[in-house]
């Protein structure tokens, strides 16, 4: 069965899991986990991926990522590619060191960025590379410890993370801390990182009272998140592979529409794509999508690359809109 293709719009919200070859060791020293913390944060500001939560593991790596226009794709083969190379060198070894395919999972943030978050940061002490959260909140190779304010990363997004948990840094971080607390005896959560409904639902039990009953619901291993949200995202999918062989989008006129938007509003094309939540940028780039999408009929995905958030987004805009008319 030929392996599905990867779901990477602008502004897509992944969880990426990256394994060692054979369940081997992708770090061995603190150089190289260095090296590749290091690395993980210098893409980021380069290619302006934002990172909000991830775990470097002894033979794998978990991280929570919203993808830039460069995509996921380019920012992972950049980081791992390079890495592998330092690696091999400083090992005296030769060939792979990831398995074939890292996995990233196309999330509905609104039900899961919290519990992402959490999960991912709860690793190294499920895997006992840490004793308790008093360790955790120092251990320097997760971005827990950026996140509670013991270790400084300029590149990870802390502040969009403590947004969620409170309105002050010192609430926030209060709140996130008791929160990722009180997650530790949740164990495995194979609704997090099963396949397919598996997910979506919660686990085998969930699934099997779903069939039981007759019950059909749209399920993607590639995605986490109820079958309304896995339709919308195959939809948006499939219009950015026909958008890709299509003439019919003239990005040159698309810019054009773009920049007198902005002109006519006082604004710039940076804060229209910066995906700042400020109120006034947000509505003004609610306005602008609804344009792009009624009168130029431009594809939500297309939309979405254009400005730089997500797909789902813009349906969201577009949905909202429609039903207040």
């Amino acid at each position: 069965m030929p392996r599905q293709a990867r779901l990477d719009s602008p502004g897509t919200l992944h969880h990426v899991i990256i394994r060692g070859i054979e369940k081997k060791p992708i770090v061995k020293t603190d150089t190289d986990r260095e090296d590749f913390v290091s690395r993980l944060g210098r893409l980021s500001l380069e290619t302006e991926t934002a990172i909000y939560a991830w775990s470097l593991m002894t033979n794998h790596a978990h991280m929570l990522v919203r993808t830039s226009g460069v995509g996921l794709s380019k920012y992972m083969r950049r980081l791992l590619t390079g890495y592998a190379v330092n690696f091999n060198n400083r090992h005296s070894r030769h060939g792979h060191l990831f398995q074939n395919r890292y996995k990233s999972i196309v999330c509905d943030e609104d039900a899961y960025f919290q519990e992402l978050v959490r999960y991912i940061h709860l690793n190294p002490l499920r895997a006992r590379l840490v004793n308790d959260m008093r360790s955790l909140d120092g251990y320097r190779w997760s971005g827990h410890s950026a996140i509670v304010g013991k270790v400084v990363h300029p590149w990870q997004d802390t502040d969009y993370v403590l947004g969620w948990f409170g309105k002050t840094k010192p609430e926030a971080r209060r709140r996130y801390r008791e929160f990722v607390l009180s997650g530790i005896d949740s164990g495995k959560r194979p609704d997090l990182v099963g396949g397919g409904l598996l997910r979506s639902k919660g686990g085998w039990s969930q699934v099997i009272s779903m069939r039981r009953r007759g019950v059909r619901e749209a399920a993607d291993a590639r995605i986490l998140g109820d079958g309304e949200f896995v339709d919308k995202i195959l939809c948006e999918a499939d219009g950015v592979v026909q958008s890709q062989f299509s003439c019919k989008v003239d990005r040159g006129h698309l810019q054009k529409v773009i920049r007198r938007f902005c002109k006519d509003n006082k604004l710039t094309e940076e804060d229209i794509c910066s995906g700042s939540r400020r109120r006034e940028i947000s509505q003004a780039r609610g306005r602008l999508a609804l344009q792009l999408v009624r009168e130029h009929g431009v594809s939500f995905a297309e939309c979405a690359r254009q400005l730089y958030v997500t797909t789902s987004a813009i349906a969201k805009v577009v949905t909202r809109n429609n039903n207040s008319d």
